[in-house]
């Protein structure tokens, strides 16, 4: 895992999110698990070199951000927003979590499938949240101080993670570094506030959801892309188009690569980016 201080630890190398952790002098606190089975496990031994878990915190809802706690059990108390909570791998009409997590299998972890679990056995127990809360919430563990700051936008229940004595915020997929913006169901203004939100931060080191460690000054760039987007769909609504002209003529697949392990889905993405934005400025 890539160091950048002498407490804080993250992974930007792998399919999936950006997997994190800190440790303090009580303990380790980990936030977002990674969605592949011997990277979850690799991740936690690693962790627990430095000292016992003591919380696991997960910064969304979203497979690639949660799937991994499977193999956190028993490593401290897991931490949700409610938002988190209620919607942990739950199926959509869109999307089967699980599936789309043992898809991966086969390409990015194939030693992985002897210990993924089946179906039964991992929803009798994914590990989900102990401690559930709305609004912010702030731990104190050890020498160390964690704001979970809610910033809905991506997902309703998303939360950043700050840690002022380390001068980092771990933001989820409120950022996107160099590389596609999921907009899924998204709140496009909400996501906007929630960039400013951690905009007034005093942080040196911003752990995106998805790309490279950056700072504060690429969240004016996640913004752009976000107005890109909406202002494309409001003018094509404008225009007349249907939903289906819409989502043939309205992409942004020529700006950024997808991040790590899933260019097979850049279609997919601009499809469902057009699509709900489309949806939301249509149907009000």
């Amino acid at each position: 895992m890539q160091r950048l201080t002498d407490r804080v630890y993250t992974n930007t190398s792998l399919r999936g999110c950006n997997p994190s952790f800190v440790v303090t002098s009580d303990g380790v606190v980990v936030i977002d698990t990674p969605q592949l089975p011997t990277k979850a496990v690799a991740m936690r031994e690693e962790a627990e070199s430095h000292a016992p878990i003591r919380y696991v915190i997960n910064t969304e809802h979203h497979v690639d951000h949660i799937f991994g706690n499977y193999f956190f059990k028993g490593a401290g108390q897991v931490v949700h927003h409610q938002g988190v909570y209620d919607n942990f791998m739950v199926p959509t009409p869109d999307l089967d979590p699980y599936a789309y997590a043992l898809e991966a299998i086969p390409t990015d972890d194939p030693e992985g499938e002897a210990i993924f679990p089946d179906r039964d056995a991992y929803y009798a127990d994914p590990n989900k949240g102990d401690i559930v809360f709305t609004g912010d919430l702030t731990l104190h563990v050890g020498d160390r101080t964690f704001h979970l700051l809610h910033t809905p936008g991506h997902t309703p229940g998303q939360v950043a993670v700050y840690v002022p004595e380390e001068r980092v915020v771990f933001t989820g997929d409120t950022v996107f570094k160099d590389c596609q913006t999921w907009l899924m169901t998204s709140d496009v203004d909400q996501w906007l506030d929630a960039l400013e939100r951690i905009r007034q931060l005093d942080v040196d080191y911003l752990v995106p959801g998805h790309g490279e460690v950056t700072d504060l000054s690429y969240l004016a760039v996640q913004r752009a892309v976000l107005l890109e987007w909406k202002a494309a769909v409001a003018a094509a609504v404008a225009k007349g188009w249907s939903r289906e002209e819409t989502i043939e003529r309205v992409h942004f697949r020529d700006r950024y690569p997808v991040d790590i392990g899933q260019e097979y889905m850049m279609d997919h993405i601009q499809t469902l980016n057009a699509a709900s934005l489309y949806d939301k400025l249509t149907q009000g």
